[in-house]
C-alpha cells in the first residue's frame, strides 16, 4: 500500500505535468493573440514632408499652380470592405464650414491607390469609381464638376490644413446605401459615411498636408 508521502509526491507530479501542458498551450494562444493587425494607412508619394509643391496647387483665384491631383497610396484595407471613398477637406478655410477640394466614391475594395492626375481625368479612376462634387461646383475653375481643386488659401493666412481621408465601407454603392444622388455635396456624403451607414463604416485612414502663401 502506498505511503502518504508517495501519494503526495504523485499528486505534485501530476499537477506539475498539467501545469506544463497548460503553459505550452497558453503560450501558443498568447503568441497568436499578440499578433496585431497592421493599421489601415493612407499616404501620398507626391506630398513630400506633408506639403504641396506648385504642381498640385490650384490654377485660379490668384494661384498659379498646375492643379494636378497628387498620387495616393493605401494599405491594410479592413476585412469586409466592399468599397472605398476619398474626401479632401481644408479645415481652415474662412467659410465657417471648411472647404471641400476633392472627393471620389465607390473605389473598388481591391484598389491600392490613385495615380497622379486621377482627379483631373475620370479615365484614370478605377472602374466603378466616380468623382463627387466639391466646393468648386459650377465655378469652371477646375474643369468639370467633381475634378480635383488644389489648395489656394488667402494670402497672409497661416498654412491651411488639408485633410485627406479614406473611408472603408461595407457597401459597394455608397449613393444607394445612403439614398443620396451622385451629385450630392461632399458634406452630404460625409454624413452618409460617418453616420448614415452606421456599422457599415469599417475604418478610416487619414493624413494632413499643409499649404500657405
Amino acid at each position: 500500500m502506498p505511503t502518504r508521502r508517495k501519494i503526495i509526491d504523485a499528486s505534485i507530479a501530476l499537477r506539475a505535468a498539467a501545469l506544463v501542458a497548460a503553459l505550452a498551450l497558453g503560450g501558443c494562444g498568447t503568441a497568436k493573440a499578440e499578433t496585431s493587425t497592421t493599421a489601415f494607412a493612407l499616404s501620398s508619394p507626391d506630398l513630400v514632408g506633408g506639403t504641396f509643391s506648385n504642381k498640385f496647387i490650384l490654377n485660379g483665384f490668384g494661384c498659379t499652380g498646375k492643379n494636378v491631383s497628387p498620387a495616393l497610396e493605401w494599405s491594410h484595407v479592413p476585412d469586409g470592405t466592399q468599397s472605398l471613398a476619398l474626401q479632401v477637406h481644408d479645415l481652415d478655410a474662412p467659410t465657417g464650414s471648411g472647404f471641400w477640394h476633392w472627393a471620389v466614391y465607390n473605389i473598388p475594395a481591391d484598389a491600392t491607390g490613385l495615380p497622379q492626375g486621377a482627379g483631373n481625368d475620370d479615365a484614370k479612376l478605377p472602374t466603378g469609381a466616380f468623382a463627387g462634387n466639391n466646393d468648386f461646383l459650377d465655378t469652371g475653375i477646375t474643369g468639370s464638376n467633381g475634378d480635383y481643386g488644389g489648395p489656394c488659401p488667402p494670402e497672409g493666412d497661416a498654412p491651411h490644413r488639408y485633410v485627406f481621408t479614406l473611408f472603408a465601407a461595407a457597401v459597394d454603392k455608397l449613393e444607394v446605401a445612403g439614398s443620396v444622388p451622385k451629385t450630392g455635396t461632399a458634406a452630404l456624403y460625409g454624413f452618409v459615411l460617418n453616420k448614415g451607414i452606421g456599422a457599415g463604416l469599417l475604418g478610416k485612414a487619414t493624413f494632413t498636408a499643409k499649404y500657405g502663401r
